[in-house]
Protein backbone atom coordinates (compact mmCIF):
# COMPACT_ATOMS: atom_id res chain seq x y z
CA UNK A 1 0.00 0.00 0.00
CA UNK A 2 1.01 3.65 -0.69
CA UNK A 3 2.28 5.46 2.28
CA UNK A 4 1.46 8.98 0.49
CA UNK A 5 -2.14 9.04 2.63
CA UNK A 6 -2.33 7.39 5.87
CA UNK A 7 -4.75 5.47 6.46
CA UNK A 8 -4.25 3.89 9.94
CA UNK A 9 -6.82 6.01 11.96
CA UNK A 10 -10.89 5.69 11.48
CA UNK A 11 -12.98 7.76 9.60
CA UNK A 12 -13.54 9.46 12.79
CA UNK A 13 -10.22 11.24 13.13
CA UNK A 14 -10.70 12.84 9.54
CA UNK A 15 -13.84 14.24 10.13
CA UNK A 16 -12.79 15.49 13.66
CA UNK A 17 -10.62 17.45 11.88
CA UNK A 18 -12.87 19.18 9.12
CA UNK A 19 -15.04 19.86 12.18
CA UNK A 20 -12.76 21.78 13.74
CA UNK A 21 -12.21 23.70 10.60
CA UNK A 22 -15.64 24.26 10.24
CA UNK A 23 -17.48 24.53 13.68
CA UNK A 24 -20.16 26.42 11.24
CA UNK A 25 -21.33 22.93 10.38
CA UNK A 26 -22.82 21.99 14.21
CA UNK A 27 -25.39 24.39 13.87
CA UNK A 28 -25.73 23.94 9.56
CA UNK A 29 -26.65 20.58 10.68
CA UNK A 30 -29.99 21.03 11.94
CA UNK A 31 -30.93 21.78 8.40
CA UNK A 32 -29.97 18.62 6.84
CA UNK A 33 -32.06 15.29 7.85
CA UNK A 34 -30.81 13.11 10.31
CA UNK A 35 -30.44 10.30 8.34
CA UNK A 36 -27.77 12.43 5.81
CA UNK A 37 -25.53 13.98 8.33
CA UNK A 38 -22.74 11.35 8.56
CA UNK A 39 -23.18 11.15 4.91
CA UNK A 40 -22.68 15.18 4.92
CA UNK A 41 -20.02 14.87 7.14
CA UNK A 42 -18.40 11.91 5.21
CA UNK A 43 -18.36 13.93 2.31
CA UNK A 44 -17.40 17.37 2.98
CA UNK A 45 -14.32 15.55 4.69
CA UNK A 46 -13.18 13.75 1.80
CA UNK A 47 -13.55 17.38 -0.13
CA UNK A 48 -11.29 19.09 2.18
CA UNK A 49 -8.91 15.99 1.93
CA UNK A 50 -8.62 16.57 -1.34
CA UNK A 51 -8.06 20.34 -1.75
CA UNK A 52 -5.87 20.20 1.11
CA UNK A 53 -3.50 17.77 -1.20
CA UNK A 54 -4.25 20.14 -4.09
CA UNK A 55 -3.49 23.62 -2.53
CA UNK A 56 -1.88 23.15 0.81
CA UNK A 57 1.79 23.85 1.70
CA UNK A 58 4.38 25.84 -0.11
CA UNK A 59 6.04 22.58 -1.81
CA UNK A 60 3.57 21.56 -4.04
CA UNK A 61 5.22 17.68 -4.32
CA UNK A 62 3.48 15.97 -1.02
CA UNK A 63 0.22 17.64 -2.14
CA UNK A 64 0.79 16.03 -6.08
CA UNK A 65 1.66 12.87 -4.38
CA UNK A 66 -1.68 12.20 -2.18
CA UNK A 67 -3.85 13.67 -5.44
CA UNK A 68 -2.66 10.43 -7.13
CA UNK A 69 -3.24 8.45 -4.60
CA UNK A 70 -6.47 10.03 -4.16
CA UNK A 71 -6.91 9.09 -7.80
CA UNK A 72 -6.00 5.65 -7.60
CA UNK A 73 -8.38 5.44 -4.68
CA UNK A 74 -11.39 6.60 -6.23
CA UNK A 75 -10.65 4.83 -9.14
CA UNK A 76 -10.97 1.82 -6.62
CA UNK A 77 -13.97 2.89 -4.77
CA UNK A 78 -15.76 2.75 -8.32
CA UNK A 79 -15.22 -0.97 -8.74
CA UNK A 80 -16.07 -1.79 -5.10
CA UNK A 81 -12.54 -1.60 -3.35
CA UNK A 82 -11.56 0.74 -0.92
CA UNK A 83 -8.60 1.49 1.97
CA UNK A 84 -9.28 5.14 3.38
CA UNK A 85 -11.48 4.78 5.56
CA UNK A 86 -14.25 7.51 4.41
CA UNK A 87 -15.02 4.75 1.92
CA UNK A 88 -17.00 2.90 4.11
CA UNK A 89 -19.32 5.78 4.24
CA UNK A 90 -19.26 6.87 0.91
CA UNK A 91 -18.20 4.04 -1.53
CA UNK A 92 -20.99 1.79 -0.83
CA UNK A 93 -23.05 4.91 -2.93
CA UNK A 94 -22.56 2.92 -6.39
CA UNK A 95 -24.53 5.56 -8.24
CA UNK A 96 -22.01 8.20 -7.59
CA UNK A 97 -19.51 8.52 -10.39
CA UNK A 98 -16.19 8.46 -8.11
CA UNK A 99 -14.22 7.51 -11.24
CA UNK A 100 -14.85 10.65 -13.08
CA UNK A 101 -14.18 12.87 -9.42
CA UNK A 102 -10.97 11.27 -9.49
CA UNK A 103 -10.11 11.79 -12.88
CA UNK A 104 -10.85 15.28 -12.15
CA UNK A 105 -8.40 16.53 -9.77
CA UNK A 106 -5.65 17.10 -11.99
CA UNK A 107 -8.34 19.82 -12.22
CA UNK A 108 -8.99 20.58 -9.29
CA UNK A 109 -5.15 20.94 -8.63
CA UNK A 110 -5.36 23.61 -11.79
CA UNK A 111 -6.57 26.14 -9.36
CA UNK A 112 -3.52 26.51 -7.48
CA UNK A 113 -1.77 29.66 -8.31
CA UNK A 114 -1.98 32.03 -11.07
CA UNK A 115 -4.17 29.30 -12.84
CA UNK A 116 -6.85 29.95 -10.24
CA UNK A 117 -7.67 33.63 -11.59
CA UNK A 118 -8.52 32.65 -15.36
CA UNK A 119 -11.25 30.72 -13.81
CA UNK A 120 -13.68 33.41 -12.21
CA UNK A 121 -13.50 35.36 -15.64
CA UNK A 122 -15.89 35.48 -18.92
CA UNK A 123 -14.66 33.29 -21.31
CA UNK A 124 -16.34 32.46 -24.53
CA UNK A 125 -17.94 29.15 -25.96
CA UNK A 126 -15.84 26.05 -25.66
CA UNK A 127 -13.21 27.21 -23.80
CA UNK A 128 -11.22 25.17 -20.97
CA UNK A 129 -11.85 27.12 -17.66
CA UNK A 130 -9.76 25.86 -14.35
CA UNK A 131 -11.76 24.15 -11.95
CA UNK A 132 -14.74 23.43 -14.26
CA UNK A 133 -14.50 19.87 -14.78
CA UNK A 134 -14.02 19.35 -11.07
CA UNK A 135 -16.67 21.12 -10.32
CA UNK A 136 -18.89 19.35 -12.97
CA UNK A 137 -17.54 15.94 -11.06
CA UNK A 138 -18.66 17.40 -7.55
CA UNK A 139 -21.92 18.70 -8.19
CA UNK A 140 -22.32 14.76 -10.44
CA UNK A 141 -21.63 13.62 -7.02
CA UNK A 142 -23.91 15.51 -4.99
CA UNK A 143 -26.44 15.19 -7.07
CA UNK A 144 -26.15 11.38 -6.62
CA UNK A 145 -25.29 11.52 -2.56
CA UNK A 146 -28.27 13.93 -1.80
CA UNK A 147 -30.76 13.32 -4.55
CA UNK A 148 -30.08 16.68 -6.21
CA UNK A 149 -29.74 18.22 -9.39
CA UNK A 150 -25.96 18.76 -11.42
CA UNK A 151 -27.61 21.50 -14.05
CA UNK A 152 -25.16 24.65 -15.20
CA UNK A 153 -26.82 26.27 -11.72
CA UNK A 154 -25.32 23.60 -9.70
CA UNK A 155 -22.21 23.54 -11.06
CA UNK A 156 -21.92 27.36 -10.72
CA UNK A 157 -22.85 27.39 -7.32
CA UNK A 158 -19.85 24.26 -6.73
CA UNK A 159 -17.21 26.56 -8.75
CA UNK A 160 -17.73 29.72 -6.55
CA UNK A 161 -17.52 27.29 -3.90
CA UNK A 162 -14.32 26.24 -4.66
CA UNK A 163 -12.53 29.63 -5.42
CA UNK A 164 -13.66 31.06 -1.91
CA UNK A 165 -12.58 27.93 -0.47
CA UNK A 166 -8.82 28.66 -2.36
CA UNK A 167 -9.09 31.99 -1.18
CA UNK A 168 -9.24 31.13 2.51
CA UNK A 169 -6.35 28.65 1.91
CA UNK A 170 -4.32 30.88 -0.10
CA UNK A 171 -4.07 34.57 -1.03
CA UNK A 172 -6.27 35.10 -4.66
CA UNK A 173 -7.29 38.42 -5.79
CA UNK A 174 -10.63 39.14 -4.68
CA UNK A 175 -11.31 41.17 -8.28
CA UNK A 176 -11.49 37.24 -9.55
CA UNK A 177 -13.39 35.95 -7.02
CA UNK A 178 -16.30 38.79 -7.48
CA UNK A 179 -16.44 38.19 -10.80
CA UNK A 180 -17.73 34.32 -9.74
CA UNK A 181 -19.82 35.64 -7.53
CA UNK A 182 -21.73 38.20 -10.64
CA UNK A 183 -21.53 34.84 -12.56
CA UNK A 184 -23.63 32.15 -10.04
CA UNK A 185 -25.55 34.88 -8.05
CA UNK A 186 -28.79 34.04 -9.27
CA UNK A 187 -27.54 29.94 -9.62
CA UNK A 188 -29.44 27.64 -7.57
CA UNK A 189 -27.50 24.82 -5.39
CA UNK A 190 -27.81 21.69 -6.56
CA UNK A 191 -28.79 20.09 -3.36
CA UNK A 192 -29.35 21.56 0.56
CA UNK A 193 -25.83 20.86 1.55
CA UNK A 194 -24.12 22.74 -0.76
CA UNK A 195 -26.27 25.55 -0.53
CA UNK A 196 -25.29 25.48 3.40
CA UNK A 197 -21.56 24.87 2.57
CA UNK A 198 -21.46 27.71 -0.34
CA UNK A 199 -23.09 29.99 1.90
CA UNK A 200 -20.64 29.34 4.82
CA UNK A 201 -17.31 29.89 2.46
CA UNK A 202 -18.99 32.86 1.03
CA UNK A 203 -19.50 34.41 4.48
CA UNK A 204 -16.10 33.65 6.02
CA UNK A 205 -14.27 34.71 2.38
CA UNK A 206 -15.57 38.33 3.25
CA UNK A 207 -15.12 37.82 6.79
CA UNK A 208 -11.20 37.72 6.81
CA UNK A 209 -11.17 33.93 6.97
CA UNK A 210 -12.29 33.68 10.34
CA UNK A 211 -15.44 30.90 11.21
CA UNK A 212 -18.56 32.91 12.08
CA UNK A 213 -20.29 33.96 15.24
CA UNK A 214 -23.08 31.46 15.85
CA UNK A 215 -26.34 33.67 15.17
CA UNK A 216 -24.33 34.37 11.93
CA UNK A 217 -23.27 30.70 11.08
CA UNK A 218 -27.35 30.25 11.76
CA UNK A 219 -28.57 32.86 9.56
CA UNK A 220 -26.36 31.86 6.79
CA UNK A 221 -27.16 28.01 7.19
CA UNK A 222 -30.72 28.77 6.89
CA UNK A 223 -30.11 31.06 4.04
CA UNK A 224 -28.07 28.39 2.18
CA UNK A 225 -30.83 25.77 3.13
CA UNK A 226 -33.33 27.44 1.26
CA UNK A 227 -31.56 28.03 -1.56
CA UNK A 228 -32.05 24.90 -3.46
CA UNK A 229 -35.91 25.53 -4.01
Amino acid sequence: MSTDVDVRDGAASFVAKWRARWPEWELGMVFVPAAQRPLVEAWFTLLQELTDAAWGGADPTPGLAKLAWWQEELGGWSKGARRHPLGALLQPRSAVPWLALGRALPDLRALRGRDADAAAEPHGAGDVVAGEAFAAAMADCEAALFDGRADADARAVVLRGLLDERSLVQATPMEAIDVADRNARRARPGTRPRGIASAFTSARRRGAGAALPPVRALLAAWRGARSPR
